[in-house]
């Protein structure tokens, strides 16, 4: 048997008896067979652009293989990590998954919204190991059924989101059960954009959020470096190519991605839906709204989620606000930091019986609104550490649970999954507008059944994952 098919083995037998157990799988450094030099294979899906994240993160591990529908994106960072030059290329994952099977210990997906899914599925199916960039899915189904991925195939798990490794986001958790802010009863997070820019003519300008002068956009000739049949992945979508989607203004797209929804309120909601619990909100509405349509997301938007009691948690009202002006929350009398016209940071606040807290746009760098208040708190002491810190970032913290040097990560997919749905949740109300009423048992919407299918959204032949976890 040769030395990869051991290595397989090895590492599919660890993760099947840690899924039985219940336990968290390992990469045993030191044992004979599996990896001489105590070093992870690992391949990465998407190979541009944010992958620049994961090749940092992985950079003292084998970086085996590289897939992206994208030739040019094998280049683009090259010469930054010279170690790509040695791995494999492949257009599709379903490809290089396949081939190097047993070859791959664990995988980062570094993709358009819009196939996180089915990259991770196909990667955790193999008993591979699985690192993905936020937001963690495209639509609720998905997330949900990472989830039960996760505990069937037992394999570690991560949401590459570096605000839920910082020590501010423990620290924030530890004031509020420490009693600092009595009950809160209601969040305000926020972040101005998208900041549109008008599509110049050239699809390799890096802006997140570009707009052409014409909805939808139309159609342009596909470039020669780029496969638009396998980038469109499991979208039924019959948006024909143009430059303004790849290589990275896909965001601002429903077919592809949720606007700031799915791109920044991971970062900056991180902190609150993990230190209150804010998974299974019972409703969900849309306040206001700028513009955006069926296929493109608004300039600006106001949306609002309630959450009944949670334990001895009280009933909470969480906002996203993204935009400017009238859609930003107003400063609290109690804000007292930087000049009185000065705007807040983006960040996050905190509305409680005893204080209003803040944390910034990472989950991180937690403060009292009133900085008087906040100082003679710091002086007093702060409430002594219960959190232990991660160091190192997501893909640091992941690698350390792969080897067993390490807990499970805390964005684990336990963690990623019912926060993503709760996001995605504010994503379709803020395409559909109006009111959402959500069953969290049922995950299904009780109010207009007819938007259930945005639940579960159709995917085109050969796209089909994860139906086996819910017979």
């Amino acid at each position: 048997m040769s030395r990869s098919m051991n290595r397989r083995t090895f590492l599919k037998a660890t993760a099947a008896t840690a899924a039985g157990a219940g336990a968290i799988p390992s990469f045993s450094i030191g044992q004979p067979g599996p990896s001489a030099n105590s070093k992870l294979n690992i391949a990465m899906i998407g190979a541009g652009n944010i992958a620049g994240m994961a090749y940092w993160g992985c950079n003292n591990e084998n970086i085996v293989a590289l897939a992206d529908v994208d030739e040019n994106m094998f280049l683009q960072k090259a010469e930054e990590f010279p170690q790509l030059e040695k791995a494999r290329k492949f257009k599709d994952f379903r490809v290089m998954l396949d081939e190097m099977e047993n070859e791959i210990d664990a995988v980062c997906i570094n993709t358009p919204d819009h196939t996180h899914f089915v990259a991770t599925i196909a990667a955790m199916e193999r008993g591979m190991h699985v690192i993905t960039q936020k937001p963690l899915t495209h639509n609720i189904w998905e997330a949900q059924t990472l989830q039960k991925a996760k505990h069937k195939y037992g394999v570690v798990t991560n949401m590459a989101v570096q605000g839920h490794t910082y020590d501010g986001i423990r620290q924030m958790r530890e004031w509020y059960e420490a009693d600092v802010f009595g009950q809160i009863t209601e969040v305000r997070s926020f972040f101005g954009g998208p900041g549109w820019r008008e599509f110049d003519g050239d699809p390799n300008n890096n802006h997140y959020f570009m707009r052409p002068d014409v909805l939808p956009p139309v159609e342009q000739p596909v470039p020669s470096h780029l496969d638009w049949d396998l980038w469109k992945g499991p979208s039924t979508t019959d948006l024909p190519y143009h430059g303004v989607y790849h290589p990275k203004g896909w965001r601002g797209y429903y077919p592809f991605g949720n606007g700031l929804i799915g791109d920044w309120l991971a970062h900056v909601s991180d902190a609150p839906v993990w230190i209150l619990d804010l998974y299974d909100p019972v409703s969900v509405e849309l306040e206001m709204v700028l513009n955006g349509s069926d296929v493109i997301v608004p300039d600006a938007n106001v949306v609002r989620w309630d959450f009944e009691r949670r334990g001895d948690k009280a009933p909470c009202t969480f906002y996203w606000h993204n935009g400017w002006g009238k859609y930003m929350p107003d400063k609290p009398e109690e804000w007292t930091w930087g000049e009185p016209d000065e705007k807040m940071p983006a960040g996050t606040l905190y509305f409680g019986e005893k204080q209003i807290g803040f944390t910034d746009n990472r989950s991180n760098k937690p403060r009292l609104a009133n900085q008087e208040a906040m100082r003679e708190f710091k002086a007093a002491g702060y409430p002594e550490e219960v959190y232990p810190r991660v160091k190192g970032g997501p893909f640091a913290e992941w690698l350390r649970a792969i080897k067993g040097e390490g807990p499970e990560p805390g964005a684990n997919f336990d963690f990623a999954s019912p926060f993503t749905v709760m996001a995605l949740l504010g994503a379709l109300v803020m395409r559909h507008g109006g009111k959402i009423d959500w069953d969290a048992k049922t995950g299904q919407i009780t109010n207009r059944p007819e938007l259930n299918a945005f639940v579960k959204p159709e995917v085109r032949p050969g796209w089909e994952y994860g139906e086996v976890l819910w017979v």
